[in-house]
């Protein structure tokens, strides 16, 4: 007779599972959903009570994203402690640019297998990044798919969800005007888009290199927090795949087209990408964010305002351009 068949044999560990979702609802953090909504990590479903009131037309908006291969350089290294805070910065940051504040966050892990040091390495990046954008981690799925994921194999999805005022959204393309600033907020580093690229042009020794590529993307949410009642900010983009033209472009009426100065300091890790892979500079500038995390338009006549303001906010920003007439993509 043949033997019984069971789901560990399988290959998939429910006690793992469980002991994972046991090990995500004892993490001390506010980020953790229970605290607020009373259903715990490990039910069907989470969320948070909304004070209505405090909207008039409110607008539900939410983005979903991942790391891409950035989680290649994670496992190269074995070091999977930012590689969450990279998951939830993806998502809250596009959501900010709206001037939307995130309220929770969901993930989604896929591997071939539990391993559980690296899940709680990375669940705790995920909570540092909840954190960082003061939003709830309300829940997540973890899917043990041995057959459709093989060996060191695993991906990360985020998912966000938050409220804004139709009137206080953004980006407001009729309120733009040639002369209007463009200011930047830095990056940190390469950010997590562009990777398929970036882990082929630098050195295989060159470990600062390695180490400047794992460095975890900015999360501009509480800049955003923090720029968003000052005057004049009609527009803002996160700057992703397609880089700074591309993402800039996507806020900004037909009529208008961009125009940077490129002055400011662009951090080294895109220099030595584009010097060892031997990858042109518009190619760089078409693929990465060159030391710009967070572009921000702002009126003319209130860019000096807007620039004190933002400073007095501890939000250090700078003019890296403006917008001019015309519909053809300046350099």
């Amino acid at each position: 007779m043949a033997a019984k068949q069971t789901y560990a044999g399988a290959g998939v560990d429910i006690e793992k599972g469980d002991r994972f979702a046991e090990f995500i609802g004892k993490i001390p953090s506010k980020a953790i959903g229970r605290a607020q909504n009373g259903l715990g990590i490990g039910g069907f479903a989470g969320g948070l009570e909304l004070d209505w009131k405090a909207f008039t037309r409110p607008i539900l908006l939410s983005c979903t994203d991942g790391v891409g291969t950035k989680l290649l350089v994670a496992q190269k290294f074995q070091k999977f402690d930012t590689i969450g805070i990279d998951l939830v910065a993806m998502n809250v940051n596009d959501l900010a640019v709206c001037g939307c504040m995130p309220s929770v966050f969901l993930d989604y892990i896929a591997t071939g297998y539990i391993n559980e040091t690296r899940l709680q390495a990375i669940i705790r990046g995920i909570v540092e990044g909840c954190e960082q954008a003061d939003c709830l981690l309300a829940g997540g799925e973890t899917a043990e798919m041995p057959d459709l994921y093989h060996g060191e194999d695993f991906d990360l999805a985020g998912f966000t969800v938050g409220l804004v005022e139709k009137d206080k959204m953004l980006p407001r393309p009729e309120l733009m005007q040639a002369g209007d600033v463009v200011f930047g907020v830095a990056s940190s580093g390469v950010h997590s888009n562009g990777y398929s690229l970036a882990r082929k042009a630098v050195k295989a020794d060159d470990q600062q290199a390695w180490d400047d590529l794992l460095v975890p993307t900015k999360i501009y949410v509480r800049d955003m927090k923090a720029l968003l009642p000052l005057g004049g900010l009609v527009g803002a983009a996160h700057i992703t795949g397609g880089g700074l033209y591309g993402n800039i472009e996507r806020v900004l009426p037909p009529q208008l087209q961009l125009k940077l100065a490129w002055d400011w300091e662009i951090p080294r890790i895109f220099g030595k990408i584009e010097k060892d892979g031997n990858v042109d500079r518009d190619e760089m500038i078409k693929v990465f964010n060159m030391g710009i995390g967070l572009a921000l338009v702002v009126r003319k006549a209130q860019a000096d305002a807007f620039e004190a303001g933002a400073l007095k906010a501890g939000v250090a920003v700078f003019r890296a351009g403006n917008l001019e007439a015309g519909t053809a993509r300046l350099g």
